[in-house]
């Protein structure tokens, strides 16, 4: 049994007539009555009731009618749902986020997808770290990730998504918690809360090389992995941090975010593999770099 062969049947049932039946279909009468006693053939019994007048279908007949529309009907689903994979428009992606982009990149990336693609199913994953997420392109757990800028990796790609300031995170209370600009050498001496080391976060050895180029050494550091959680350790007095200008989205009581004199540039970049990419992926990634831009 074929669809074809199902289609024929339908036209003929609901025509009741051969000729507009045929007609319907583009195809030749005699065609359209080979088809249906081949499919007559095939399920082992009359299907219509032939007279010189009228066609009329038989109790099999009438029974085949609704399998037949639900199969016509699936089938025709599961076309579309093809062309949506195929054009991007379907599919499941999963995309990483480091934690500085949690905050504002990854809230308005699940809103526009949800509105321009909404046959697309957002697997979102934040507060990750940059050799993290690397790993997981590799290993095909996550299709895109949203990181800092990292040294090259056979079979990843990475476009610039941005280039922003660090900036100062410091306790309300501080002194230096005004509205001016602060050097970076007027944090000498403070504790300074930091992502972890380089082996996990690509954070770590910026924010010291930019006190190295202040010229002071943190004495001492408080290390922790998810941005969050380190703007909440500044704002109990464990310390001061340097974060990327676009973490101030994320507005917490007791803090104060200071620009700095200095200018501290970092890189946001979209990572993917240079292969085995879905088209719902490359969909996505021009929607997380259209949000971006904005």
């Amino acid at each position: 049994m074929e669809l074809r062969q199902l289609r024929f049947f339908l036209a003929l049932s609901e025509e009741c007539h051969f000729g507009r039946a045929a007609a319907r279909l583009h195809i030749a009468q005699p065609a359209l009555s080979q088809q249906i006693k081949q499919l007559e053939r095939e399920v082992g019994t009359p299907l219509f009731i032939r007279s010189t007048r009228r066609v009329e279908t038989t109790e099999a007949g009438r029974s085949l009618v609704e399998y037949a529309r639900v199969l016509l009907s699936e089938e025709a689903r599961a076309r579309a749902h093809m062309a949506e994979l195929a054009t991007g428009h379907a599919g499941r992606v999963a995309v990483g986020f480091i934690g500085t982009a949690t905050y504002d990149v990854l809230p308005r990336v699940a809103r526009t997808v949800r509105s321009v693609l909404p046959g697309v199913t957002l697997d979102l994953r934040g507060e990750a770290l940059t050799p993290q997420l690397v790993e997981g392109l590799l290993d095909g757990t996550y299709d895109l990730a949203v990181v800092r800028s990292f040294a090259n990796v056979e079979g990843l790609s990475a476009t610039l998504l941005r280039t922003e300031p660090l900036v100062a995170v410091l306790p309300s209370h501080h002194p230096l918690a005004g509205p001016r600009r602060i050097a970076l050498e007027e944090l000498a001496g403070e504790p300074l809360v930091i992502h972890p080391s380089q082996s996990r976060s690509s954070m770590h050895d910026r924010v010291l090389a930019a006190c190295r180029r202040a010229g002071f050494q943190p004495d001492s550091l408080v290390e922790v992995s998810e941005t969050a959680t380190l703007v909440v350790l500044v704002a109990a007095g464990h310390g001061v941090a340097l974060v990327p200008e676009s973490v101030q989205s994320l507005s917490l009581q007791g803090v104060t975010y200071v620009p700095l004199v200095e200018d501290e540039p970092v890189d946001l970049m979209l990572a993917r593999r240079k292969q085995r990419n879905s088209p719902a992926a490359e969909q996505v990634a021009e929607v997380i770099e259209r949000c971006v831009a904005r």
